[in-house]
C-alpha cells in the first residue's frame, strides 16, 4: 500500500535556450524516489495539474509543471508580438524542463497529455527520459473523428478559426471555452499537421522526423479513452506507429465499464481519473525496478 506524504510545491522559473522565460512549479516529495515532468496538452495551463501533480508527488515523484511559452504564466503582455514555432514547446522549453529535472541519482519520467505524447521523439537528449505514459494522445486528423465532431472539428479548422485569428492576430482559443489562447506560430502548425492523417509524419516539409522518431527507445504507453473523440483508438495508433523502434503498448479504457464516468478528451487529469494516475504512476514504479535490477 502507498503511504501519501505532505506535500510542498515552489514556483520556479525556467529558462529556455534561446532566453526566454518559463513559469514552472515543483511539487516536492520528502520521501522522493523518482522525477516527473508533466507535458502538457496544447493551449493547457499548467494549473490544470495540479491535483495529479501533487499525487504524484506523495508517492514519491518529484513532480513538475509549467507552462509553455505563450501560455498562462509564461504569456507575454501582448500575444502577438510572441515569435515562436509550434515545435519550440518540445525543442526549447520542455527542453529546458527536462535539464532542470535530469540528475544522475534518480530516473526522469515524464506523463504527456495530447500534444504531450507528440513530443519525446523531438526533446534533445531524449534517451535521459525513462519512460513516457502518455494520455490523449492521437494523430489530429478530423478524419479519425467520429460522426458530429469531425464535422465540427472540420469547421473550426476552415472557418471559425481563419476567421478569429485575422482578426485578432492568434487563436482566441479562450472564447470558445476550449483552453488558452494560442500564439500564431502554435496555431498555424497545429492546423497544418492536423490536416494530415499522420499528423507531422505526413509533413512533406519534415521528411526526417520518421527517422527521428525511430532513433527513440524510451518504453512508452498511450493511453486513451473510447469517449475521447479527438483521440480516439485509431488516431492514437497510427501517429504512436511513429515511435517505431520504442518498448510500447496501448492502453484503452472503457471509462464507463471501469466506473470512471465521462473521460473526453480532458478528463484523464481531473481527480475522477485517479486509477489512472495510479497506473501510470505503477508503471513508472515498474520500470524504475527494472532499470535497478539491470544495473546491479
Amino acid at each position: 500500500m502507498i503511504t501519501e506524504h505532505p506535500i510542498q510545491s515552489e514556483q520556479v522559473q525556467l529558462l529556455a535556450a534561446d532566453g526566454y522565460p518559463l513559469s514552472a512549479t515543483l511539487y516536492h516529495s520528502p520521501a522522493a524516489k523518482a522525477h516527473l515532468l508533466v507535458a502538457a496538452a496544447t493551449g493547457t495551463p499548467r494549473g490544470f495539474y495540479r491535483r495529479f501533480a501533487e499525487h504524484a508527488a506523495a508517492q514519491g515523484f518529484s513532480t513538475l509543471t509549467l507552462d509553455y511559452r505563450g501560455i498562462g504564466e509564461s504569456r507575454p503582455d501582448d500575444l502577438r508580438t510572441l515569435d515562436m514555432h509550434f515545435m519550440d514547446w518540445a525543442t526549447k522549453d520542455l527542453a529546458a524542463a527536462t535539464d532542470f529535472l535530469h540528475t544522475p541519482e534518480r530516473p526522469l519520467f515524464m506523463v504527456g497529455h495530447s500534444y504531450g505524447g507528440h513530443v519525446l521523439g523531438l526533446i534533445p537528449d531524449n534517451h535521459r527520459i525513462a519512460g513516457l505514459y502518455t494520455f490523449g494522445t492521437g494523430a489530429g486528423w478530423h478524419g479519425w473523428m467520429p460522426g458530429l465532431e469531425r464535422y465540427r472539428v472540420a469547421l473550426l479548422w476552415k472557418v471559425i478559426a481563419p476567421l478569429i485569428t485575422r482578426r485578432k492576430g492568434y487563436l482566441a482559443w479562450k472564447r470558445l471555452g476550449m483552453g488558452e489562447d494560442l500564439p500564431m506560430g502554435a496555431y498555424t502548425y497545429w492546423k497544418r499537421w492536423c490536416s494530415y492523417p499522420r499528423y507531422f509524419f505526413d509533413d512533406p516539409e519534415l521528411p526526417h522526423l520518421a527517422e527521428q522518431f525511430a532513433q527513440v527507445r524510451t518504453p512508452i504507453t498511450a493511453a486513451c479513452s473510447l469517449d475521447d473523440l479527438w483521440a480516439p483508438p485509431k488516431s492514437r495508433d497510427v501517429f504512436m506507429a511513429g515511435y517505431s523502434n520504442a518498448p510500447y503498448q496501448a492502453r484503452t479504457i472503457d471509462s464507463q465499464a471501469e466506473g470512471l464516468g465521462a473521460i473526453g478528451h480532458m478528463g484523464y487529469f481531473r481527480s475522477h481519473a485517479q486509477p489512472l494516475w495510479d497506473e501510470a504512476l505503477s508503471w513508472f514504479e515498474q520500470l524504475a525496478s527494472q532499470n535497478r535490477s539491470g544495473s546491479a
